[in-house]
């Protein structure tokens, strides 16, 4: 009887282990906000997984802020992507390079900047950081951080500018510091 008991005290540990652990894959917790997995598939691009999680009610379509979990399998370079990524950016008429890092030693690179575009006719900056580092195994991986400011008038561009400017060395280290999490190997499109 006691052998039952300890079997099913075990069984039933392990099982929440692994609820555990299936949460946190499909929810990240980032900056007081959850965000939640919603979009999970292989890339034939680069033959790696991609992980995006959105806030409670948004998705690829309608989405104000995002994570992005990313792994490229055939990518073992991180700072000379991150390099080759930086130059596309400031090539760029429409992005604005803020700040590019790079570690060396660590082999890790980051990378923040605004983009300017256009959803349903509504106009956009979109503040990105991105932190590519070294997969332990085989590759690179990245996360990426972003957050879409609509605006209307001059003056909420001016008002974006300036919040951009203020805050981003504070979410450019929060990212650098961040884990990366493991990337969810499931496909998953929620529109």
């Amino acid at each position: 009887m006691l052998r039952i008991v300890l079997l099913a005290f075990c069984l039933l540990i392990v099982a929440a282990i692994a609820l555990t652990n299936y949460a946190r894959a499909e929810e990240i917790h980032f900056n007081n906000n959850v965000y939640i997995l919603k979009y999970s598939a292989l890339s034939p691009e680069t033959k790696g997984y991609e992980n995006e999680y959105f806030l409670k009610g948004e998705n690829r379509n309608n989405r104000t802020q995002l994570i992005g979990i990313y792994y490229y399998p055939e990518i073992n370079k991180p700072i000379k992507f991150a390099d080759e990524r930086c130059k596309e950016v400031e090539n760029n008429e429409t992005d604005v390079l803020l700040k590019f890092i790079e570690n060396k030693k660590a082999n890790k690179a980051a990378l923040s900047y605004l983009a300017h575009g256009t959803e349903h006719g509504k106009n956009y900056f979109e503040y990105n950081i991105y932190k590519y580092e070294k997969h332990p195994d085989k590759g690179m991986m990245v996360l990426r951080y972003s957050v879409r400011n609509f605006f209307t008038t001059d003056e909420e561009i001016t008002q974006i500018g300036t919040r951009v400017k203020e805050e981003n060395d504070a979410y450019l280290q929060k990212i650098i510091e961040s884990p990366i999490p493991p990337v969810v190997e499931k496909d998953i499109n929620e529109a």
